[in-house]
């Protein structure tokens, strides 16, 4: 159902900007327009189409989730390896700055950011990959220093094996369910913080469609166009319920 879910929200992403692909052209003599066939979501107080703002807003949310979440798995595994693995003032300068990473609130790691840039797309895609570094550097880095202390990784370095032995045939087995589960939790994350941004006007600017910018946008004419805010409602809470379902499963 989780799979089913996603595979649906992925094809909307993908082939909605296809089919509706003028998403910010404005008809003000169709304003609040009623859904029809031609436009599944009618238009929105500017005569924009509902259905090609609410696809190309999934596709922006979703795939910079997945370059966040990419970038920080990334960076992360890698630091957490070499820290535990090389340990000495690696480790220490490592360990200190996710500690003082962690004692940040996320969000306002993503905020300070934004507001460096003025809500441009990069700061965006920065602050969300810092604020997850730190989560998959301080796993991984815990869980592979048990794997390397352990017989198995000594037996392998007393054999010569090398690193990429090491690492593919002990360390890896261990991270990919953990860094499998997490990666579903920082992509929903990642799409949360990112609506939660546009709703409070701090996010991505107008004219760019983005799932929290258009439940704002839609919120004071709710009574006369329940479905403007509803529709990103519903998008946010489908890709939510897939990412939890998928992580459920993954879990042991």
């Amino acid at each position: 159902m989780a799979l089913a879910l996603l595979a649906l929200l992925a094809a909307f992403a993908l082939a909605g900007p296809l089919v509706w692909p003028d998403h910010a052209v404005q008809d003000l003599s169709r304003f609040l327009e009623t859904p029809s066939l031609a436009e599944p979501l009618g238009r929105d107080h500017l005569g924009r189409s509902v259905i090609a703002r609410l696809a190309h807003a999934t596709q922006l949310s979703l795939l910079l989730a997945l370059l966040c979440v990419a970038t920080a798995l990334t960076a992360g595994a890698v630091a957490g390896i070499a820290a535990a693995w090389r340990g000495g003032w690696l480790d220490v300068a490592l360990r200190g700055l996710s500690e003082a990473l962690i004692a940040i609130p996320a969000l306002l790691i993503v905020l300070i950011f934004s507001a460096l840039a003025d809500g441009a797309l990069w700061t965006l895609y920065l602050g969300l990959a810092l604020a997850q570094w730190v989560e998959y550097f301080r796993l991984v880095h815990a869980r592979s220093a048990l794997v390397l202390a352990g017989p198995a990784v000594e037996a392998a370095g007393l054999l010569g094996l090398g690193t990429v032995h090491i690492v593919r045939r002990h360390l890896w087995p261990e991270l990919r369910p953990l860094l499998a589960t997490m990666a579903a939790f920082g992509i929903g994350s990642s799409v949360l913080a990112l609506s939660t941004l546009g709703f409070v006007g701090v996010g991505l600017k107008p004219p760019t469609p983005e799932l929290g910018l258009m439940i704002t946008e839609a919120f004071p004419f709710y009574s006369e166009a329940p479905w403007m805010s509803l529709a990103p409602v519903l998008v946010l809470a489908a890709t939510l319920a897939g990412l939890l379902g998928l992580r459920s499963k993954e879990t042991p």
